[in-house]
């Protein structure tokens, strides 16, 4: 026998073989107990700290030890198939995929839509580490099912599911994907000066900001501020208010988009505050603030593109899709 052939596990050396040494790559993310250790040097100070609250340490503990079983369970599995790269979130948008490359991300649902952006076409695979402690609707698997997942996915015989991604493109060139929702406003929410095309319409509008969702992020921050709506209308007693158009779907080519407080005065209006554009359609905006102003996605304000006085920006639908599996 030959030395190379002791200690080989023949499952993994058909899938590596079979997949040409493309690789699994797990996305994890830090637990807040990870990120308040890396703030106060200490699992002590730490704990020392959130006790001075009046909170409970022992839940930080908790979750931190669900989240590394789970992601050692993820581990132990993916690893039986093909060579396994783990990559925590910061470092995921500069990675260099293979073409056939399959994604693992365990997390939150925030991770699946941040991950989802930087793919093209790419497998993913979204793991909930923890089902009593979050509702995970991107989150379809736990770390056992994968198991029967990755094979599947391995030899392209799994269920999918399209995901709509929205575009926003500057005049200088940088370009900024959305799985859920764009901002585009204040860096500290607070009046956005602005100039508004949609279609043939156009308008200069004062707000706290535009708020561009997806169909799969429209049960997020669009929701929320449409719910204000409606709650205020009908408080004021303009009745209940019912949306005629059916909710947008994941894979559908349109996007919403929503103006938060808009506010009328004589150089401003406020007569474009919801819109749904199409592949045909277009969401044009001019800055006319000074300073602050910011483009950015899913939440990831540290990520933000600037927006100040004289910057456009477009808002359309990417040309790629995301690939979630279910």
């Amino acid at each position: 026998m030959k030395r190379n052939d002791l200690n080989v596990n023949p499952i993994k050396s058909a899938y590596v073989k079979e997949r040409g040494m493309n690789k699994i790559i797990i996305v994890t993310r830090k637990t807040r107990l990870t990120e308040l250790v890396n703030k106060y040097n200490t699992l002590e100070q730490a704990k020392f700290y959130i006790e001075h609250l009046g909170a409970d340490f022992s839940d930080y503990i908790l979750e931190d030890e669900n989240y590394r079983k789970a992601v050692a369970a993820v581990k132990s599995i993916a690893e039986k198939y093909a060579r396994i790269q783990e990559v925590d979130r910061t470092f995921f948008p500069n990675m260099i995929l293979g073409r056939d490359d399959i994604i693992i991300a365990v997390g939150q649902d925030g991770l699946v839509a941040n991950v989802m952006k930087y793919l093209k076409g790419h497998p993913l695979i979204g793991v909930n580490p923890d089902i009593k402690r979050w509702d995970g609707v991107l989150l379809p698997f736990e770390p056992g099912d994968l198991t029967g997942i990755l094979p599947a996915v391995i030899r392209g015989n799994y269920q999918r599911k399209a995901v709509t991604i929205a575009r926003a493109s500057t005049k200088d060139g940088q370009e900024m994907l959305a799985v859920n929702d764009l901002f585009i406003g204040q860096r500290t929410h607070t009046s956005a000066q602005y100039h508004i095309c949609w279609n043939r319409q156009e308008e200069n509008q004062s707000s706290s900001g535009i708020i561009v969702s997806t169909g799969l992020g429209a049960t997020g921050w669009y929701k929320s501020v449409m719910t204000e709506a409606m709650r205020i209308a009908e408080i004021l007693g303009g009745g209940s208010i019912f949306f005629k158009d059916k909710p947008v779907g994941w894979s559908d080519d349109n996007l919403t988009f929503v103006v938060r407080e808009p506010y009328k005065s004589r150089s401003t209006q406020a007569d474009i505050v919801y819109g749904k554009l199409g592949k045909e359609d277009t969401l044009r905006i001019v800055s006319k603030m000074a300073v602050n102003g910011v483009l950015f996605s899913d939440g990831m304000e540290s990520d933000a593109i600037e927006f100040n006085a004289g910057s456009e920006i477009e808002i359309g639908i990417a040309d790629k899709k995301g690939n979630l599996v279910v």
